[in-house]
């Protein structure tokens, strides 16, 4: 069986890719309290219908893919909250079918728009322990430990119908290999991987990453890798690495230019930022930058903004 590869088509004639911006930090700014392990996909339990609206948002603003609000859904991380297999497997679903209806919405509007996809997000196993590990990749489970981790919500997203997995903010090599394993029991559906940096040339965990793009490089099922939920001033030197070592497509959906205290879980501004990441995109297409979109604190305005830039 032949891997489905969606992004070919939109990658054509050296086109760019216009990825979706934050989900957890805009439903934050539209009112909810994402002060819970479960972080965004509480909302998925509490208020499914903003979920579907900020998709609608981004889709409108010029995004060709929406990320599904699964990165944090899991079943292990609903049965903290007293929910059932079947009911955890089902709110993982209904992440997708959210961001479906939003597409066909867009484009029962915009019936001449191209194709848009939706990704299924699968987040590390660091985002389920909530401490910020995710960004630090010093967690370790025995492979197939972390492989039945992962099994039940790729297979949902499998399930639900996801033109992809949005395999994102991982830190740990050792759980890229296990879903590389664990994607081998999925042989048509092909992932993108994106990690979080320790600096340009490191995986978070310390892992370098000429290692981390040789295991990435064959593997049909890998159809971009790159960089998420990072400064803005790592991306460029981190794309610059990435660039000579890989064959792939390349894709950054970096932070909005403010940064992350994991330890009090709160933001803050560096320096004037404001218009600092629509800036940046035509020399990260220049390094070889095809898929593009932002990651926490950016907005469907931010998404604009990229789409209109790669228009120009």
């Amino acid at each position: 069986m032949s891997v489905n590869n969606p992004l070919l088509p939109l990658l054509a004639d050296n086109r760019t890719l216009i990825l979706d911006g934050a989900l957890a930090t805009e439903l934050e700014a539209r009112g909810c309290d994402l002060t819970d392990p479960l972080w965004s996909a509480k909302v998925l339990i509490e208020n499914p219908q903003l979920i579907y609206q900020v998709h609608l948002d981004y889709f409108t603003a010029g995004a060709q893919c929406a990320i599904t609000a699964s990165y944090q859904a899991t079943p292990q991380g609903f049965l903290r909250r007293g929910l059932d297999e079947q009911q955890s497997l089902a709110l993982i679903a209904k992440s997708v079918q959210l961001a479906q209806l939003a597409r066909s919405d867009y484009l029962a509007l915009h019936p001449q728009a191209l194709p848009l996809l939706v990704a299924g997000s699968v987040g590390p196993y660091g985002a389920y322990l909530a401490d910020g590990s995710e960004y630090r990749g010093d967690y370790h489970l025995p492979q197939q430990e972390m492989i039945a981790f992962h099994r039940p919500r790729i297979n949902a997203l499998a399930k639900a119908g996801v033109d992809l997995l949005a395999c994102e903010t991982l830190p740990s090599y050792a759980e890229l290999l296990a879903l590389l394993a664990l994607l081998q029991e999925f042989p048509t559906l092909g992932a993108w991987f994106s990690f979080t940096l320790r600096d340009s040339q490191h995986l978070s965990d310390g892992t370098p990453l000429k290692d981390v793009v040789a295991v990435l490089e064959d593997n049909p099922q890998v159809l971009a890798v790159g960089i998420n939920c990072i400064a803005l001033e790592n991306v460029a030197p981190a794309l610059q690495h990435f660039a000579p070592l890989s064959n792939k497509p390349l894709l950054v959906y970096p932070n909005s230019g403010e940064h992350y205290d994991a330890v009090t879980k709160t933001w803050h501004q560096c320096g004037d930022q404001q218009g600092h990441l629509v800036n940046q995109i035509a020399s990260w297409q220049r390094t070889g930058a095809r898929l593009i979109g932002g990651c926490c604190r950016t907005t469907p305005a931010d998404i604009r903004a990229i789409a209109e830039q790669c228009k120009a």
